[in-house]
């Protein structure tokens, strides 16, 4: 038996275990506890396909158990997060508004899902990305209770709290899950800065926007890499 071939299906495993346990720590409203077991799994994620490439035991199974973990960990839990935030936003609705408007937080879950099942079959998504991947889709919607709590800024608390602001940030994460807009690669093939200036770059400044504005930089430094592929692609053009 070729244990190595297993390895990286049971990382995935247990980044889709991740997510079940966030998904139990967001029902009950901790919604730190579901961000850090989402940032594992993700961190899990990673290292799954890292070691399919080491070993040489890339499949289709594999690909097919990536998404289907990424979907709870990456899609699941976002959705969910968004439908509890908005539940928080609907104390002054009607009945029949608050039964149906919290719902809508799970559009997010089927852009991830249009997204996952649509990234299997894009042969054009080997070395970069068309979209928002979900991961960091993930990661933007997970931080924003988190700023919300613990963000001193009045103006941060009534935007965060917004019943349309909260519908729009919706409606633009299934959206630039699923936008033709290619998005560069954070990933380094050969070691020269002249090769890699915009990743470089890039990691440089989404540490200090973590260092700076702590769990705000995380949405801020989401929102950054999507302006600086789209100014990355026009210089590309000319």
């Amino acid at each position: 038996m070729n244990i190595k071939k297993h390895i990286p299906n049971i990382i995935t495993l247990l980044n889709l275990f991740c997510g079940c346990i966030a998904l139990v720590f967001a029902f009950h409203r901790n919604f730190e506890m579901a961000f850090y077991f989402v940032c594992l799994g993700i961190f899990l994620d990673f290292f799954d396909g890292f070691f399919a490439r080491l070993f040489k035991v890339s499949s289709p199974l594999g690909l097919q158990l990536d998404s289907l973990a990424d979907m709870v960990t990456s899609g699941v839990v976002p959705g969910l997060v968004m439908y509890e935030m908005m539940i928080n936003t609907s104390t002054a609705m009607s009945d029949s508004y608050l039964q149906i408007f919290p719902y809508l937080g799970f559009i997010i879950t089927l852009g991830s899902c249009y997204r996952l099942a649509n990234f299997n079959i894009d042969t054009r998504q080997t070395d970069s990305f068309i979209g928002l991947p979900t991961p960091a889709n993930a990661l933007f919607i997970l931080s924003l209770p988190l700023v919300l709590k613990y963000s001193d800024s009045l103006f941060l608390l009534e935007i965060l709290t917004n019943q349309g602001v909260l519908l729009v940030v919706t409606l633009l994460s299934a959206y630039i899950l699923n936008a033709e807009i290619p998005l560069f690669s954070l990933k380094i093939k050969k070691f020269s800065f002249k090769d890699n200036a915009l990743q470089i770059v890039f990691l440089i400044l989404s540490l200090l926007l973590l260092v700076f504005f702590q769990y705000l930089g995380i949405p801020l430094l989401i929102i950054f890499y999507v302006l600086l592929s789209v100014v990355n692609n026009k210089v590309l053009k000319k």
